[in-house]
């Protein structure tokens, strides 16, 4: 099937999905139509359990998408520079050293830890997978996704230096993320490890090359901008940005999250205060905001359908179950350590703590590299289980973080 004989579909279910969020549910709109589109997929199933047989149809559908092609190459770009372009980036460098050491340092404890756990307790259970596997397992699992994150923060009146520090590191550790996968992804495929002088050329072109990439687009947008005072024309300057700079950037061979998460800030931070007026920036807060929630409307309908596809048994179950506190135990590993290394612990504290080992939501990204692993036992088990992890982490972790906010005392009252 073709994209166009699918979209219509897809938007037709986000859209009823929506509206029955926002009539009954009250939730946040992503979880709300994930919750939907979740519930939807285990009525399907069990018709098919009664002789009515939709679940092939439906499954086709979805196969015929590639959510991780969907996502990798086409949804993150948009997302990552949708969410870029609203940050304050005077606010983001008050914690610029906390940012770049939960993007960095964070990710990589965190997938340090979740290997070395992950390994033992799946080999418990009789799931043997080599430690290269749970590595890379480690890395898929680690990163938070701004798409959640950013919706929620926004809606909680979170206190500014937390909602910054979490929303900074969740744009960030993306693009950290994914290079990580790319250099521990050969191991997959029986390669060898690569040497010290290969995964430093790798670490230069990606993230260096990334982040310079990110500013030459960013300030080549501003010089744009400045040129013209038309809204349409200047929207139309951000998406070619957002488009044909993540295409070029993936051609490139450099990180193309970092480059849209620096092209975003600098055209949302230079562009909008001296080469916009006030109708443009209004007309493209507008737009922007439009377009981030409708194509994260869309990723998390997806992220629904997505069980129909994914292969799940008793095993892939229980261990779905067992690596969720794992995942947990991990995200406040690479939180705390992070903390403690910039003497950042008091100062924070352990409310804030609690707030960001539990609002680092896994969501779109972690799925997307799981199911771009190639096909076999070990990726029916990885997808499986990093597919538990982040429906436990949206719907539970997603519904609830409030809570732990409001009553933390980190709120924009305080």
């Amino acid at each position: 099937m073709t994209l166009w004989q699918v979209l219509p579909a897809l938007l037709v279910l986000t859209a009823l999905f929506g509206y029955l969020n926002q009539r009954f549910l009250k939730l946040p709109s992503s979880i709300g139509i994930m919750l939907g589109a979740l519930a939807f997929c285990v009525g399907i199933i069990g018709l098919r359990h009664l002789g009515v047989d939709l679940a092939e149809p439906l499954r086709e559908v979805v196969e015929s998408v590639r959510f991780d092609r969907a996502m990798l190459h086409g949804f993150l770009g948009y997302l990552l520079f949708a969410g870029a372009l609203h940050v304050d980036v005077t606010e983001l460098r008050r914690n610029a050293w906390l940012v770049a050491a939960l993007a960095s340092l964070g990710v990589v404890t965190s997938a340090l830890l979740v290997a070395i756990a992950g390994y033992s307790v799946l080999h418990w259970m009789g799931l043997p997978v080599d430690i290269c596997v749970s590595l890379l397992f480690g890395v898929v699992i680690s990163p938070t996704d701004p798409i959640a994150v950013l919706a929620i923060l926004r809606k909680l009146g979170t206190a500014r230096d937390l909602r910054m520090t979490i929303t900074g590191e969740s744009l960030f550790n993306d693009g950290v993320a994914v290079v990580l996968f790319i250099l521990l992804l050969p191991l997959i495929h029986g390669g060898t490890a690569p040497d010290a002088a290969a995964v430093l050329w790798v670490l230069l072109r990606e993230v260096v090359g990334g982040l310079s990439f990110g500013l030459l687009l960013g300030w080549t947008g501003f010089a744009l901008l400045r040129g013209v005072d038309e809204y349409s024309v200047e929207i139309l300057i951000t998406l070619a940005l957002a488009s044909g700079g993540f295409a070029l950037a993936q051609w490139l061979e450099v990180s193309s999250p970092l480059a849209m998460v620096v092209a975003g800030l600098v055209v949302g931070h230079q562009g909008r205060r001296r080469a916009m007026s006030e109708t443009t920036r209004h007309h493209l807060d507008l737009f922007w905001r439009l377009v981030d929630e409708l194509l994260t409307s869309v990723l998390f309908m997806l992220m629904g359908l997505e069980v129909l596809v994914t292969h799940f048994n008793n095993h892939y179950l229980l261990a779905s179950a067992a690596m969720i506190p794992v995942a947990l135990a991990a995200r406040l590993g690479g939180v705390g350590v992070s903390m403690f290394l910039l003497g950042q612990a008091r100062r924070w504290g352990s409310a804030a703590l609690g707030i960001m080992t539990w609002g680092g939501l896994r969501g779109g990204l972690s799925v997307a590299m799981a199911l771009s692993l190639p096909h076999g036992q070990v990726r029916d088990l990885l997808v499986a289980v990093t597919y538990g992890i982040v429906v436990f982490s949206i719907l539970v972790q997603g519904t609830t973080v409030g809570w732990f906010i409001r009553g933390s005392g980190h709120t924009e009252a305080q």
